[in-house]
């Protein structure tokens, strides 16, 4: 199930708000696209998990290996990033 409308085009824009918004409802503080989350302090690794979880569950794309790095939760851009490269990568395999 994707956090996306099924209608709704999956582009960065559409990705980053998805994102802020989850972010937002579960650390209660407002962040800007470019924030480090975690020199900030406002994510702490046991929350990086469950962010890990939310995108695999919300876009459908596994994150493993290489992409599991800490630069690409750092912020919503890098996690927006991943989520459409993932998503190209899920496609294009789809469509060969």
């Amino acid at each position: 199930m994707t956090a996306h409308g099924e209608n709704t085009p999956l582009t960065a824009e559409t990705l980053q708000k998805e994102i802020l918004g989850f972010l937002t409802e579960h650390i209660k503080t407002d962040i800007e696209v470019d924030q480090d989350l975690f020199a900030s302090g406002v994510v702490s690794s046991m929350f990086a998990m469950q962010l890990v979880v939310h995108l695999e569950d919300a876009y459908d794309i596994a994150i493993v290996g290489g992409d599991l790095k800490l630069d690409n939760f750092r912020t919503v851009e890098g996690m927006t990033g991943l989520v459409l490269r993932l998503r190209g990568t899920a496609e294009a395999a789809g469509n060969a």
